[in-house]
């Protein structure tokens, strides 16, 4: 390692290249004309342990880029296989590639990845680049993810490649830095049954044991333990996203990660005006990833990584089938319990009544029937400001509401408790869509980034309730029913 690396914090490991050769394939990025920076993530860095004032120049922009890498770095593109809308297709990293394993000052583990580094083998015809637009999109939505207390991967960093990509038209190309606690995927074990052997499925279920859910090593049943685990994992996961109203936009079986992570962001988006048929991405035409389906697709995705496993869960075939029928069958009551938990929690309820799913579908109906904005509904509620809600001057709202007012009167707590409770648990703000275009067209069209900070700072800590916030949140936010969002290809 040079002196330089080590004073810039890379502390990288390799366990991932441990696993049978046919996972990956080791590769180099493809170098760029002339990398500038965009935006680096100095908070993420410090916890990574990286010294963020060493690498904000043109030799961190060189790095991040993939032209100069760190000494013990030792690039690799990972293979997998999924389905795309429903279809199984050969897949794999065709625009990114894994530099290593950070271990932080804290011990953790963490993947290092560029994505839009250039072609890979899994590349299928595509150019293995990045627009300025994808990128920073990836970067402000996991970062207010992660605001939000949402499981996701972290960007740390967005250059541009000094070169155009072409796509409809030329675009300024870019490289964002991916951390993940891993990227190992559904798809990733989907790989291993069609193409490897039982070894090689073996090894890649005992690594990620090893790597995620040690606490299962010694268990009768580590294998079923790790379905098990994967599908705690993503009931709670989507159950956030349903919470806050994101829309992933492509829940294919490689966009969803093992680690229970948000993995993925490509026309992913926030519901504006309440509708569970709410689509925005542009190459979703039948509505597969609608806001309302993403709980039975988690479902549908899991059920893929149970038929992967099943050789690992019994040597039986139909006693391994029923072994994973009977865990799947446990996703839509964990599901359920997070999101209805959460939903109690964002109208102020602390305790459980048989009649509060009722209450809260109630809600849910008027919102959608009335056009209401979700985000803004549930922080009138809180504020208890309904004047700034469409919904006040509603009869059938009206009547709603002093149900719930009943609802409260039936539990101890005050109702400040209750308003803090509900600020804890409703947003003042998420990434408006409108905002977003606006940040992404100044950068990719003017290559102004003077919006991006400002945008993050309000994101940062979405339930702070700032004057700031109460200003960007009251902003007109009309629902653009012909809003489309395009994946980073």
């Amino acid at each position: 390692m040079k002196k330089s690396d080590s004073m810039a914090g890379w502390n990288l490991e390799h366990s991932y290249a441990e696993l049978p050769q046919i996972f990956y394939t080791r590769q180099n990025a493809v170098p760029v004309q002339s990398p500038e920076w965009i935006i680096f993530n100095t908070t993420l860095a410090d916890r990574l342990g990286l010294n963020a004032e060493l690498l904000q120049n043109s030799e961190g922009a060189a790095i991040f880029a993939g032209n100069e890498l760190p000494d013990d770095a030792q690039p690799l593109a990972q293979a997998y296989a999924g389905h795309q809308f429903g279809n199984f297709n050969m897949l794999g990293d065709g625009r990114a590639l894994l530099l290593g394993e950070q271990i932080t000052p804290q011990g953790d583990r963490v993947d290092i990845q560029l994505k839009g580094s250039g072609r890979t083998p899994y590349s299928r015809g595509g150019d293995g680049r990045a627009a300025v637009g994808p990128m920073l999109r990836e970067y402000i939505i996991s970062e207010a993810m992660h605001g939000l207390g949402i499981p996701t991967t972290r960007s740390l960093a967005v250059v541009t490649t000094g070169e155009n990509i072409y796509r409809e038209t030329a675009r300024p190309g870019a490289i964002l830095t991916r951390v993940a606690s891993s990227h190992i995927r559904v798809a990733t074990f989907q790989y291993a049954a069609h193409w490897g052997s039982i070894d090689d499925l073996r090894a890649l279920a005992d690594y990620t044991i090893l790597r995620h859910f040690p606490q299962v090593q010694e268990k009768e049943q580590p294998y079923l333990n790790l379905l098990s685990e994967v599908i705690k994992l993503q009931a709670e996961l989507v159950a956030k996203w349903q919470r806050v109203g994101f829309i992933h936009g492509v829940m294919n079986t490689d966009n969803m990660a093992i680690s229970g992570e948000t993995i993925d962001y490509g026309p992913c988006a926030f519901m504006d005006t309440y509708n569970p048929a709410t689509v925005f991405s542009s190459i979703d035409r039948q509505g597969r990833y609608a806001y309302g389906n993403q709980p039975y697709i988690a479902g549908w995705n899991l059920a893929r990584f149970a038929e992967t496993l099943l050789p690992l869960l019994h040597e039986d075939e139909e006693v391994a089938v029923q072994i994973a029928q009977d865990a799947i069958a446990q996703f839509s009551e964990q599901y359920h319990q997070h999101w209805i938990t959460g939903m109690r929690a964002k109208l102020g309820l602390f305790t459980e009544e048989v009649e509060d799913e009722i209450l809260i579908k109630e809600l849910l109906e008027l919102m959608e029937n009335y056009a209401a904005d979700y985000t803004n509904t549930f922080v009138a509620l809180t504020l208890n400001k309904l004047g700034t809600s469409n919904l006040n001057d509603k009869p059938d709202f009206q009547a709603w509401h002093s149900r719930w007012e009943d609802r409260l009167d039936r539990q101890t707590q005050s109702r400040d408790e209750v308003m803090q409770q509900m600020k804890r648990n409703n947003p003042a703000v998420v990434p408006r869509n409108a905002k977003v275009e606006e940040v992404l067209e100044r950068a990719e069209q003017d290559g102004d980034y003077s919006l991006i900070q400002p945008l993050l700072d309000i994101l940062q800590d979405p339930y702070a309730y700032t004057p700031e916030q109460e200003t960007y949140g009251a902003m007109p936010v009309a629902c653009d029913p012909s809003y489309r969002t395009f994946c980073g290809t």
